[in-house]
């Protein structure tokens, strides 16, 4: 970018603010093309109509081929802020301008400008009720066509994959595409609910069975009746309630806790776990005699990072409905974010990478979704590409630790929020925390 060429007073009228006499002077920066920038001086600050700023900004556009602009202001706001987003403008500055400030403003203009805008790919999808099925790549092919032939039937179902994978989505699917789609679907995450109240929550208990029990309670199993119960992380269960649950999957009825009636209960069983349950049958941790009750038919759910080209299909979907959700129009993303987004672990998968297009979305300024919107967390992966070995390649596991090892830093240790930035439950990322030794 060259050195600044003219300061001329604006050609449009200024407005004078509370009677005194002021003008509005417009600093063009001259640049190469699509790099060019201006630097409007007290953006609004004049513009008692609410207009000026509008005119502006337009006017600039139309003279200089749509730069990206940055606003100084005396009082920088929130609502300046807002309403300089919504105008396009990159940064807001306070005056007096400090070198540094706007160096590093110029450096951020710089960056986008050099990023090439890549159209968003059109997106087949299948909706299933509030989410859908995103992906052409051979893995998840394999899962469509073996999903649709589970579906049909009534069997039990179990459905293993990593945190984040879409379990619940594929298991939506089953229910939706099968003979009780008229039914309810009715999801308990096992790993969420303390022990000691996972009972009760899911054959309901009568009243006085314990101590709090004040009036009798249905259980998820009574509120599927006709439907699908979809258990999430079933290996978090306790053997004594696996016991339980195999007793009704096998004779289709339950008892309420602290009851003595049999209550008979059809309902369609799907079960998720991102465990290895063959490993924890040899660890006494799960009842062979109910994995084999509940995995007559499995289906396997690949990693994102397994899954090729599906991730620019899921990042473009996403984009579209974030886009709609928050009111913005956004038709391509930069190929540098794409590259971030490539190189990136996906310890989270699917969840993570909805969360981070969900971020960009609401940061987004313009109809490009650019490195600049994305999080520290991917945008750092920069530089720690440049980790690598010699003219060698990290293995996954160790991109994986690496990356939560960075994300455990950036929360200063605090598992919740870093499980949450990962996009995986905390019962998850401490399991991998032992397994990687951090």
């Amino acid at each position: 970018m060259t050195r600044p060429i003219g300061m001329e007073p604006s050609p449009l009228p200024a407005v004078p603010r509370k009677g005194e006499a002021a003008r509005l002077r417009i600093l063009v920066v001259a640049g190469e093309g699509a790099g060019s920038a201006a630097l409007l001086q007290s953006l609004r600050q004049w513009a008692d109509d609410g207009r000026l700023d509008v005119d502006v900004a337009d006017a600039l556009r139309a003279a200089t081929g749509g730069p990206r602009l940055i606003a100084a202001a005396q009082t920088p706001s929130m609502g300046l802020a807002l309403r300089a987003e919504k105008l396009g403008v990159l940064d807001v500055l306070a005056l007096p301008l400090r070198r540094d400030d706007l160096m590093r403003a110029l450096e951020r203009l710089r960056s986008a400008a050099g990023e090439a805008a890549i159209p968003l790919p059109e997106v087949e999808h299948t909706a299933v009720g509030p989410y859908a099925l995103v992906g052409q790549s051979p893995a998840m092919l394999d899962v469509y066509k073996l999903l649709a032939r589970v579906a049909a039937s009534t069997a039990t179902v179990l459905i293993q994959g990593e945190s984040g994978t879409g379990k619940e989505v594929v298991a939506r699917a089953v229910h939706l595409h099968g003979p009780k789609a008229s039914g309810a679907f009715v999801a308990v995450n096992c790993a969420a609910i303390p022990e000691n109240l996972l009972e009760s929550e899911l054959f309901g208990h009568e009243k006085g069975a314990f101590t709090g029990a004040v009036t009798r309670k249905v259980g998820r199993f009574e509120h599927a009746a006709g439907g699908t119960l979809f258990l999430d992380e079933i290996a978090d269960m306790s053997l004594a309630l696996q016991a339980k649950i195999l007793r009704a999957v096998q004779e289709r009825e339950i008892e309420r806790v602290g009851g003595t009636d049999t209550i008979p209960v059809e309902v369609r069983l799907i079960a998720a776990t991102n465990r290895d349950l063959k490993e924890a049958i040899k660890q006494g941790r799960f009842r062979e005699d109910l994995f084999y009750r509940l995995a007559v038919v499995t289906i396997r759910l690949p990693k994102l990072a397994e899954r090729g080209d599906d991730l620019l299909l899921l990042t473009a979907f996403f984009i579209r409905q974030f886009a709609e959700r928050y009111g913005k129009r956004i038709t391509a993303i930069s190929d540098r974010a794409l590259e971030l987004l490539r190189a990136h672990a996906w310890v989270g998968n699917v969840r993570e990478l909805r969360n981070v297009i969900e971020r960009g979305v609401i940061v987004a300024s313009d109809d490009t979704l650019r490195a600049e919107h994305l999080p520290d967390e991917i945008r750092g992966e920069e530089t720690a590409l440049t980790d690598r070995p010699q003219g060698g390649l990290l293995a996954l596991a160790e991109v994986e630790a690496r990356y939560i090892a960075r994300v455990l830093a950036h929360t200063n240790g605090q598992i919740g929020a870093a499980a949450e930035i990962l996009g995986i439950h905390r019962n998850t990322l401490t399991r991998k925390m032992k397994e990687y030794g951090l």
